[in-house]
């Protein structure tokens, strides 16, 4: 009895394995190297000098340069939030409530995910640019006599992040939805209720779980994002990923871009633990099913 008893505890760990492998070698291992790294010293003619020094973190923590970019991404990634949430309970609401057209509404909003994330940015440029469709339409109207400046600022770098989380706040919103029995609105209703107030007291609060997974998805992402600020942000713009692809890759500053990178990691991570704690994982999973 206690060796079946001993196999079925182990069944888990071995139908589980193979992915537990494949976060230890693809993540956590990486993760440890820019643990170790984030502690070497960059010298003046190019060289690490490995050991243990806090200069990079001393630097990354203290000059207020990383600090008012950490800010502003914090910033940028509440207000893309907030636009989606906005945006996306109404199309999530009427998805979860449309019968006959529900599959084809579903299918059009997992169309963005066929098309590259750096095409689905760079085709503001044709929208928004200076000789693209928007400026050509009002020029051909007569409504201006010369193109507008619409890209290279903070407002079209939030359009762009608005364009590309959308849908994963629509998707968790309307997982939601769907879970709620119609029947409570009506009874609602029956009860003296008028629609408005049976969405405010019945829906709304029973879908927040579903709506608080999207923003904790659209905030992270966009909190991480470094394409968009890059092809759609002027030289301010920059998000803190900016500054560790910079690091890294232009300057070719390992340890400075793993403190930066470690950092940025802490505060994600410090949000969706504290999601755990109140909510739990398991709305994102079902938003993902």
């Amino acid at each position: 009895m206690a060796t079946v008893e001993t196999r079925e505890a182990r069944q888990p760990w071995i139908l589980l394995a193979p992915a537990l492998t494949a976060v230890a070698l693809l993540l956590l291992v990486p993760l440890a190297f820019i643990a170790v790294y984030s502690f070497w010293l960059r010298t003046a003619t190019g060289a690490d000098i490995a050991g243990f020094h806090t200069d990079n973190w001393a630097e990354a923590l203290s000059d207020p340069f990383y600090r008012d970019i950490l800010l502003g991404t914090l910033r940028i990634a509440a207000i893309t939030t907030l636009v989606c949430a906005l945006a996306g309970y109404p199309a999530a609401y009427f998805i979860a409530r449309s019968k006959a057209n529900r599959a084809i509404l579903l299918l059009l909003l997992m169309l963005p995910f066929w098309v590259s994330y750096i095409i689905r940015t760079m085709s503001w440029i044709n929208i928004l640019g200076v000789s693209g469709a928007f400026n050509s339409a009002l020029l051909a109207m007569g409504v201006i006599g010369q193109p507008i400046q619409m890209l290279y600022n903070e407002a079209t770098v939030i359009l762009g992040l608005v364009h590309f989380l959308l849908p994963f706040m629509v998707l968790n919103v309307y997982v939601s939805l769907e879970g709620i029995d119609e029947t409570l609105e009506q009874a609602a209703n029956s009860l003296g209720a008028t629609r408005w107030q049976a969405f405010r007291e019945v829906t709304l609060p029973l879908s927040l779980p579903g709506l608080a997974a999207g923003g904790l998805l659209c905030f992270v992402l966009a909190a991480g994002t470094y394409i968009t600020p890059l092809v759609l942000g002027g030289p301010t713009d920059a998000m803190f990923a900016n500054l560790v692809f910079e690091a890294i890759i232009t300057q070719l500053d390992w340890p400075l871009g793993s403190a930066l990178s470690l950092m940025l990691l802490a505060i994600l991570g410090a949000l969706v633990a504290l999601y755990n704690h109140f909510v739990g994982m398991s709305q994102i999973a079902r938003g993902f099913g």
